[in-house]
């Protein structure tokens, strides 16, 4: 192999313009494509900036020089002096930007070669993403793949600078931290000079971001890697990046405005986007009462409504039942969809069985009449009503769910995003932001019979609400909290934190820790809250959706360089794997899963 001793290179394969034409130029990269045309070999250079075509041509060089370039295969990395010259009009190619020139060899040097890949090197390659991920380091020399990771550090970059420019201060904090076993699993680091005792990888930062405040920083972010071992799919990872913002005697609405405008920068700067703002905010109760989601899809407008009203007190026992109960029917409108196929409606219940309902009823609003499972049981005047209280019309379609509240919402809210998309109702270049606020303190855990904390205990509850802390009304305490949502997906979330040791210690009863246990897991925080804590909040944004949304990628795992699998695996280091006896007694652990017995020849 050769190397690039006295050929020193010049430019970028992506950089080159017509402006350039005549200029000797040294470019290094690799093979993407090579065409041989007899006495001419075209070659497609490609480096991080793009592409440029590289004409050898056997009657301008030496015969050596000639024979290099006809061993040439694709992924060969070679580096090329050469001059530019313009293409003629009938050879430009319009689709990529150095279209108009092309580089004429007049030295190549063969750097490395390359065995055939596993899978061509392009973009939109039609391969199983687990060999993708085994060849992570072929998959990311895919242009699209580079324009991914160039993008996320452009996005941390204006992150950074806007940051800065506001007077934050990027502080790092510790990754090995105190295992507080709330919410997710730890990912548990043991000890060799304490044995028997273990770290954990944080889940957040939060525990340490709140210190920052009371230690007097005022204004805190961090671009911070983050720990969580649950269950994995599309827009999960084991470890993922977070944006991390904390700030001291700042009102909820000015830490709203504040982020609103760094994501308006953020846009603008990343991708050309033109964000309007102020966003849009939402109650929580009228997210879930209208859309059936607490990060609701606004870009199409199919709100979920409720006819309970209408259909009670009949002889149509389901309905009766449920309303008696407590529960509720409520149906979603599809435009026009009055002829959907019975089988399609067959499936559609299985579909919202899938999120607890028992049955799905419908009602269409055909020419020929209605048509609907429950038709006998009521007169036209209840349809007419109906028709007229949900807008429907000549041709729609309502489908109704009747159960609990929540799992009346939860089944509407996903068939609701379903019907967007198979009525092709969803603009996916449409960005469409929204503040959900008012959230619910408390969730309540059917396994554990207890309440639980929706965001994380730290949260602080609205001021109005506080007297209702543990009492049998703890249901209806609502915290100030809020989530950035964009396109029905999730990007940030935080909230007003508690900054009153005793109010904190309110809060640790009420999700049942005694304040032995809270002080065994959070005694150096309720210790700092005695020294004049100042009143803070912030939020975090999950970076790698962020950076799946602005590429427009179906998963997170396109814009991590090294991401795992759904089986939180890295096929291609083969991590994690066993380790050998000697590391474990160093760490004083024994394991319970028994080794594989290896296989004789």
């Amino acid at each position: 192999m050769e190397t690039l001793q006295g050929m020193k290179r010049t430019h970028h394969c992506g950089a080159l313009r017509k402006t350039d034409v005549g200029q000797e130029v040294v470019l290094c990269g690799w093979v993407s494509r090579r065409r041989d045309h007899g006495g001419l070999i075209f070659v497609d250079m490609r480096d991080r900036s793009g592409f440029v075509q590289i004409v050898f041509d056997e009657a301008a060089m030496n015969e050596g020089t000639f024979h290099k370039a006809e061993s040439l295969r694709n992924e060969f990395c070679i580096a090329v002096r050469g001059k530019i010259r313009a293409r003629s009009e009938e050879t430009i190619n319009p689709n990529i930007d150095t279209g108009e020139i092309e580089v004429v060899c007049a030295e190549l040097r063969i750097l490395n070669t390359s065995k055939t890949p596993p899978f061509y090197i392009q973009d939109g390659v039609d391969v199983d993403e687990m060999v993708r991920l085994k060849y992570r380091y072929l998959d990311l020399r895919r242009p699209e793949m580079q324009k991914n990771i160039i993008l996320r550090h452009r996005v941390t970059k204006i992150m950074r600078d806007f940051f800065d420019r506001n007077g934050f201060l990027e502080i790092e904090t510790p990754m090995l931290c105190k295992s507080t076993p709330e919410g997710a699993r730890d990912f548990l680091v043991p000890s060799r000079v304490n044995p028997g005792e273990f770290y954990a990888l944080p889940q957040s930062p939060q525990i340490f971001k709140q210190i920052l405040q009371v230690a007097g920083f005022e204004k805190y972010f961090q671009i911070v890697r983050c720990f969580r071992d649950e269950d994995l799919r599309a827009d999960r990872q084991p470890e993922f990046t977070q944006l991390d913002i904390e700030m001291s005697f700042m009102s909820q609405d000015d830490i709203l405005t504040l982020m609103e405008g760094m994501i308006k920068e953020l846009f603008k700067k990343a991708i050309g986007a033109d964000v309007p703002t102020p966003f849009e905010r939402m109650e929580w109760d009228t997210a879930m009462d209208k859309y059936g989601s607490d990060k609701p899809d606004l870009r199409f407008d199919m709100p979920l409504m409720d006819i309970s009203e209408y259909v009670k007190g009949s002889s149509f026992k389901v309905f009766n039942s449920v309303i008696e109960n407590g529960g509720m029917v409520k149906c979603i409108k599809v435009d026009g969809y009055a002829d959907i196929p019975r089988r399609r409606l067959d499936d559609l219940v299985k579909f919202v069985q899938v999120y607890g309902a028992k049955g799905l009823a419908w009602i269409q609003y055909t020419a020929d009449g209605i048509k609907s499972p429950f038709k006998k049981f009521y007169d036209d005047e209840t349809f007419a009503k109906i028709a007229e209280a949900t807008g429907a019309k000549t041709g729609d379609l309502l489908l109704v769910v009747a159960d609990k509240r929540l799992v009346v919402d939860t089944a509407l809210g996903q068939l609701r995003l379903e019907m967007g998309k198979e009525r092709n109702l969803i603009d996916p270049d449409k960005l469409r932001f929204l503040w959900v606020v008012d959230f619910p303190m408390y969730e309540w855990s059917d396994e554990e019979h207890r309440f639980k904390a929706m965001h994380h205990p730290f949260t602080a509850p609205r001021d109005e609400d506080i007297p209702l802390l543990n009492t049998d009304r703890m249901g209806e305490v609502k915290a100030n909290a809020y989530d950035m949502v964009l396109n029905g997906v999730e990007i940030g979330g935080g909230s007003l934190r508690i900054y009153n040791a005793d109010l904190q210690e309110k809060v640790f009863e009420s999700l049942g820790l005694t304040p032995e246990q809270a002080h065994t897991k959070f005694g150096f925080m309720m210790d700092a809250f005695q020294y004049g804590t100042p009143p803070h909040g912030g939020l975090a944004f999950g970076l790698d959706r962020l950076v799946m949304l602005m590429a427009k990628r179906p998963s997170i795992r396109d814009v991590i360089a090294f991401p795992k699998t759904q089986s939180a695996r890295d096929v291609m280091s083969n991590a994690p794997s066993p380790v050998d006896e000697k590391q474990l007694r160093e760490l004083s652990i024994r394991t319970a899963v028994k080794k594989k017995e290896k296989k004789e020849n």
